[in-house]
């Protein structure tokens, strides 16, 4: 029988962690732990307040199920998933945080790293990006200076945001990613996008509401820098949605559901044609790790969330190269809880 046990984390950031859609100045989330004799797996969901998701709610409704979660025999994490997503439909935050901590425990329980038993095999992996968020240029110039990394992340969707990368691009010569939050309507985009070229841009993340399915076809005509969906690509349903109009699709632990249905958004983007990137929504070296063993399956990541957080909630998760990995001959996500 499983044990089920949760912490609550209220994260501090190191710096206010701004984006076009607001601020904040700590991460909450949710940790859960299924427990098997001595084994124990760990998952995380961060708490979005734009996706009205609460650290307090699904606490609420981890504890109305758990008797149910607790009686499960966990011989398959993808059948695990089944069954969660019939115990809380919709709810995929809080899937996320048990599908994570399914696929943790089944590795410890099988002595394999997670990526082995999704069937990956690490090779090339790609370098994570380090997210500049929101702020007056001279504190984002502060933060690279003291975070030297080869590819920023700048959040962007402010009125002078050519101006801002502009003088960013003085101090460094790093690779930049921009991040519009869907900051941007089709006109400003369409002006923006050979100035970001010449700047040395080289992906850009939801440019357009995550509705304007037609503007943002246009929009990818006029580029050659990819174009990545972020917040129109949430769950498996919306891969095909994004054919077209998008070069790749970012993917979310946290809001598709966990590892199990992310797997298979790769394995349809990817019979699509088109690029897949993984991405953290401030997660702690808990949520990060489960990203990490999706590397040698996507071509970009963004999953710096331990590097922007003050403190961690588990170690065994570092960045060698700049690129999240966990460390050769450990089992299931491969860090050890600080809970």
């Amino acid at each position: 029988m499983l044990s089920l046990k949760y912490n609550q984390l209220n994260s501090a950031f190191e710096y206010p962690f701004v984006t076009h859609k607001g601020a904040k100045t700590h991460q909450p989330s949710l940790v859960v732990s299924l427990g098997l004799g001595p084994m124990v797996g760990y998952g995380e969901a961060p708490a979005i307040s734009y996706y009205n998701v609460t650290v307090e709610g699904m606490t609420e409704l981890l504890l109305s199920k758990k008797q149910m979660i607790e009686r499960y025999a966990m011989i398959d994490p993808q059948r695990f998933w089944h069954f969660l997503h019939h115990l809380i439909p919709g709810q995929h935050f809080l899937t996320a945080a048990l599908d994570i901590a399914g696929w943790d425990l089944f590795g410890k329980m099988r002595r394999q790293p997670v990526y082995k038993l999704l069937g990956y095999e690490k090779g090339a992996l790609p370098v994570t990006d380090y997210t500049i968020g929101i702020a007056p240029v001279e504190e984002m110039m502060a933060k690279m200076q003291q975070h030297p990394w080869p590819i920023y992340k700048i959040k962007v969707g402010q009125p002078d945001d050519i101006g801002i990368i502009e003088a960013l691009r003085q101090h460094t010569t790093a690779d930049f990613r921009i991040d519009a939050n869907e900051g941007w309507n089709f006109d400003d985009a369409k002006k923006l996008l050979p100035e970001l070229k010449k700047l040395g841009v080289t992906l850009i993340e939801q440019p357009l509401q995550k509705t304007e399915w037609d503007a943002m076809k246009e929009l990818l005509t006029l580029t050659d820098i990819p174009l990545i969906a972020d917040e129109s690509c949430v769950t498996e349903d919306d891969v095909k949605k994004c054919f077209g109009s998008f070069t790749g699709i970012n993917i979310k632990l946290t809001k598709c559901g966990g590892l199990t249905p992310a797997t298979r958004m790769i394995k349809e983007a990817r019979t699509l044609g088109m690029k897949v990137m993984v991405g953290s929504m401030n997660e702690t070296s808990i949520g990060t790790a489960a990203i990490a063993h999706l590397l040698p399956a996507v071509d970009y990541v963004d999953a710096d969330g331990p590097l922007l957080l003050k403190e961690d909630a588990a170690t065994g998760l570092t960045y060698p190269d700049y690129i999240p990995t966990t460390l050769e001959g450990r089992t299931g996500l491969g860090i050890v809880a600080k809970l």
